[in-house]
């Protein structure tokens, strides 16, 4: 049945943080379900959701069947695991539209559409939860579990003991809430496994214990966490100073998320390109060993950056990714450059110095645009050394005139400008309409 052994695939991944037993066996057994739950928060999904998926990916292709659980319900009242304030809370028509969007990103990596018997599924905990009346959920569910048990999880006690502002009744029966989606996706989906990152293991163990007390202690219900990723240095993995690295193309380029990938630290890139690619074991270990041996050539940075942007962008995606960093630190072309769209050009220069002129200003020739328009050189006479001797370029193309107008024909998008002194000093001038 299975190509590959889930567990054993995720251990030397680094993707196993805890293990129900029985867990193991019963995936060594028969094809098995399992699922995850998503936060519906966004309409798109950011690289700190991306481990839990690539956990659904290994095991629908170790031959098990996946569930996404979109998150409705529970996103309705917030997981207080991890988290010391309550999050704002969604309406039904937000939440279907995030719905939709998450499934099209998933679809990219996950099967959903064949008439494989291991064909993904994904559910919302909303269609079930939203017909509950509160007094069935406190008859049949909440005697089940009692408060001693609830109030011994980490996520509570920590609440409790004064992080945060304490914690309302709603996000103290999250776990309840929760626990009730793996009885019902036991119960209608024959779902024996839900994973998840460590922070959820209080939440999942709910489940299973709820799943036990209902059932009676032959049923067979599992947890597999994985851990929490952060960086080397301890700090969050998937932020940036200007926030989350989205999947999604409208909220991070796939210029930035290709860069963030590139970015990564030595240590960082060796978990990483583990975590968050399909390459296989003697791949990687090949990889690491060329990395160690000339760290400076950044081999296991490049190939991350390249893995992750292809499957979640496009190799198309990725080429143009490739091509706007070496328009900064690579010697591209002219053509190159004018086929970035603008809102990579202007990621690609960002924190360059920029100057404004405007229109009528075309047509002056270009020493009078660099030391009188603006101040990209200090004096004229600066600027012309700087040209005859070879240093300077427009737009990627040598300046050897400092006389020659500059024009309409020079701009790139209508109305951006770069003006290169020397090898890496770049100006962004942007011509007002």
């Amino acid at each position: 049945m299975a190509k590959k052994n889930f567990i054993e695939e995720l251990e030397w991944r680094g993707m196993i943080h805890t293990i129900m037993p029985g867990a193991k066996e019963q995936l060594e057994k028969e094809m098995t379900t399992a699922y995850l739950g998503i936060d519906p928060t966004a309409d798109s999904l950011h690289i700190g959701h991306l481990v839990g998926v690539m956990i659904l990916k290994h095991f629908q292709m170790c031959g098990h069947r996946p569930i996404a659980l979109v998150g409705g319900a529970t996103g309705m009242i917030g997981d207080p695991s991890g988290k010391s304030q309550e999050r704002n809370l969604l309406d039904e028509a937000t939440l279907r539209h995030n719905q939709e969007a998450i499934k099209r990103q998933l679809s990219k990596l996950i099967d959903f559409d064949s008439d494989a018997p291991n064909a993904a599924l994904m559910v919302n905990n909303y269609d079930w939860m939203k017909n509950f009346t509160f007094l069935d959920f406190i008859r049949d569910i909440g005697k089940l579990i009692t408060v001693n048990y609830m109030m011994a999880k980490d996520s509570v006690k920590k609440r409790f003991n004064g992080e945060g502002d304490g914690m309302s009744f709603t996000e103290f029966s999250y776990q309840l809430v929760q626990g009730y989606d793996f009885l019902h996706l036991y119960e209608t989906m024959n779902c024996k496994i839900q994973l998840g990152g460590a922070d959820q293991w209080g939440n999942i163990t709910t489940g299973t214990e709820l799943i036990r007390r209902k059932l009676g202690p032959e049923a067979e219900a599992y947890a597999i966490t994985c851990p929490l990723i952060t960086k080397a240095d301890g700090t969050k993995f998937g932020k940036t100073e200007s926030g989350n690295v989205w999947l999604d193309p409208r909220y991070t380029s796939p210029y930035k998320f290709y860069q963030f990938w590139l970015n990564v630290s030595d240590e960082d890139a060796k978990r990483y390109i583990r975590i968050f690619t399909l390459l296989d074991r003697e791949t990687i270990e090949r990889l690491t060993a060329e990395h160690e041996a000339a760290p400076h050539l950044r081999i296991l940075q490049k190939r991350l950056a390249e893995e992750v942007t292809v499957m979640i962008h496009s190799r198309e995606e990725y080429e143009k990714a490739v091509e706007a960093s070496q328009i900064l630190f690579g010697g591209s072309t002219s053509e190159a450059l004018r086929k970035l769209d603008e809102q990579t050009l202007l990621q690609v220069f960002e924190g360059v110095p920029q100057f404004t002129v405007a229109r009528s200003e075309l047509g002056l020739p270009f020493i009078e645009l660099c030391a009188t328009a603006t101040q990209i050189f200090p004096s004229k006479g600066e600027c012309r050394k700087m040209v005859q001797g070879g240093g300077v370029s427009l737009n990627k193309e040598k300046v050897s005139d400092a006389m020659r107008a500059v024009t309409e024909s020079d701009l790139i998008a209508g109305k951006y400008l770069l003006v290169q002194r020397g090898k890496k000093n770049y100006y962004l001038v942007t011509v007002e309409q």
